[in-house]
């Protein structure tokens, strides 16, 4: 097993950034933004700013239910959030999440942010299914405004904030702090 997911992280590391060319007057300015692995890098020069997104793709290890592995790389569900494997649904969050990766290539697009040491990316299933909006829709993550601006709020289920309530408490800072009862 160790060596299969050794030739994964191998071939998946191998895909190549696209670059987009937007023109702009700008002073000359190289700025690289540190991650892992480096999402956005931006270059701008007298005329022309050259954005470099990268895409990451392969089999996807579910560690949570928004949480997924490609590669050795953790991404982050952007937009959602999902309960932690110790709340109530967590378990049905994360086997929710496998049944949709299971046997399928998951392509990540990063948006250069970072979550608790993960890389934040939209991901998508093969057929172009948003990862997080098939969650919501499945009723196992309620939308994060905060983070995408509503893009999910019309998928989530008549009173999926009540049963999801410690996601919902999270998102208003309501949570007691760690080591505390509930």
């Amino acid at each position: 097993m160790g060596l299969l997911r050794l030739l994964l992280r191998a071939f998946s590391r191998s895909s190549r950034p696209k670059l987009v060319v937007v023109e702009r007057e700008t002073s000359v300015i190289e700025e690289r933004i540190p991650r892992r692995p480096p999402a956005v890098t931006v270059r701008q020069t007298t005329h022309v700013q050259i954005v470099e997104v990268q895409e990451l793709r392969g089999r996807a290890w579910v560690i949570d239910g928004d949480t997924i592995d490609i590669g050795g790389t953790r991404i982050r569900l952007a937009g959602i959030d999902a309960p932690e494997m110790d709340h109530p649904y967590g378990k049905n969050a994360k086997w929710t999440l496998v049944n949709l990766c299971k046997g399928q290539e998951i392509r990540a697009v990063f948006d250069g942010d970072l979550s608790h040491d993960r890389t934040v990316a939209t991901c998508y299933l093969p057929d172009g299914r948003d990862l997080s909006a098939e969650m919501v829709r499945a009723g196992m993550a309620i939308d994060w405004r905060k983070f995408s601006g509503g893009k999910y709020a019309g998928l989530e289920q008549p009173g999926i904030r009540r049963k999801l309530w410690r996601c919902d408490a999270r998102q208003k800072g309501r949570m007691p702090p760690a080591g505390l009862p509930d």
